[in-house]
This record gives C-alpha cells, sequence and structure tokens, in this order.
C-alpha cells in the first residue's frame, strides 16, 4: 500500500459521503419525528443500545460503498420500529418490563457503602469516591444517595431538608437502604412484630 493512499482521497468518494450522509440526516429527522424523542434517550439499556446501533449503521453506511445508503436506512427503519414495540410491551406488560430493564440500585447511602451492590455492580470505592467529587462533594455527610440507574449512569442525591418523597424511590432495589441506620433498625424491628402478631 503506497503511503499516497492514506492521505489523498477520491473526489466521487467525497461527493458520495456528502450524499450518504445528507440522505441519512434527513431520515433520522423524519424517523424521529414518527418514533418519537424517546429514540434518542438514554433512560435504559436498551435506548442505549439503539443509539450505538444507529451510530454504528451511520458510520458504516457513510464511510464505505456497503452497504448501500438505502440498506443502512432500512436498518435503522428497524431499530426504530423494534424500539417503538418494546416500548410498548414494556408499558403494558410489567413481566416484560422486569426481563428488559436493569433496576436502579444503591451503592452508597448516608455515608455508607454497600458492598454488595458495589460488587454485583463491578464497581469499587474509588469508582463512587470519583462520581462524588465531579458531583462536588466534600463529605460523605453531604450525600443522602448514591444511585446506579438504569443505565449505568450514577445519580449523586445530596443531603438536605427536604423531606423525601418516597416514590421517588421505589423502583430502586433495596430502596429500604435509604433509610438512615437507625430507621432501618426500626424498621426491621417493627416488620419483626407484625409479622408475630
Amino acid at each position: 500500500m503506497e503511503w499516497q493512499s492514506w492521505i489523498m482521497i477520491d473526489w466521487k468518494q467525497v461527493i458520495g459521503i456528502v450524499l450518504s450522509v445528507i440522505g441519512f440526516y434527513f431520515c433520522l429527522i423524519l424517523f424521529t419525528r414518527i418514533a418519537g424523542l424517546r429514540s434518542f434517550s438514554k433512560l435504559s439499556s436498551y435506548d442505549l443500545a439503539m443509539t450505538v446501533g444507529i451510530g454504528s449503521i451511520l458510520a458504516s453506511t457513510v464511510m464505505s460503498k456497503t452497504p448501500a445508503l438505502l440498506q443502512g436506512l432500512v436498518a435503522v427503519g428497524m431499530l426504530f420500529i423494534l424500539q417503538s414495540l418494546v416500548s410498548r410491551l414494556r408499558r403494558r406488560v410489567k413481566p416484560i418490563k422486569s426481563l428488559i430493564d436493569n433496576q436502579p440500585i444503591i451503592l452508597m447511602a448516608h455515608g455508607e457503602y454497600f458492598w454488595d451492590n458495589l460488587k454485583e455492580a463491578k464497581l469499587s470505592a474509588n469508582d463512587i469516591k470519583q462520581v462524588l467529587r465531579k458531583n462536588g462533594i466534600k463529605s460523605t455527610s453531604e450525600v443522602f444517595a448514591v444511585v446506579m440507574e438504569t443505565t449505568a449512569d450514577m445519580s449523586v442525591i445530596k443531603n438536605n431538608d427536604a423531606v423525601p418523597d418516597w416514590s421517588l424511590f421505589d423502583d430502586i432495589r433495596d430502596n429500604e437502604l435509604l433509610l438512615a441506620p437507625e430507621d432501618r433498625a426500626t424498621k426491621s424491628s417493627q416488620e419483626v412484630i407484625n409479622r408475630t402478631k
């Protein structure tokens, strides 16, 4: 292979790339208008897979002769259709939602690391510290909770005077860990009392 082929360009290829990008761009706008903005959200793992899939198809369609533009558009169209079907199914059928979606998990609450959850998420305390620093946290006493969301993003919820709206946390696995340690002990003893009645 000659070195010129690395830096030289065929103007026919440039025209092909420009036309492919324009065609792809306007078709993506059309698909998004039909399917809705959910198409590029990252609310769940399958949304993230959709975004990565579209990027991959776009790159291979635009930068090479095969697949052809029409083949790439058909593939992207199928991704949009599948995502719409999965979105409808997960809204209407609860077992499918739990099968498809990861469940958010608590990694830290009230300055306490939950080692089993960290191990399951394949994270270390240093990973959590990095996230805390990025969120401007200077002390773990400032943290109400760190939650790994369904997309693997981490939410840092700060302590403040607001009373928690527990309905915001009811979809999180082990959400009882959000109670302060002394409240957890009270809740556990109350559950034991209720079971013996």
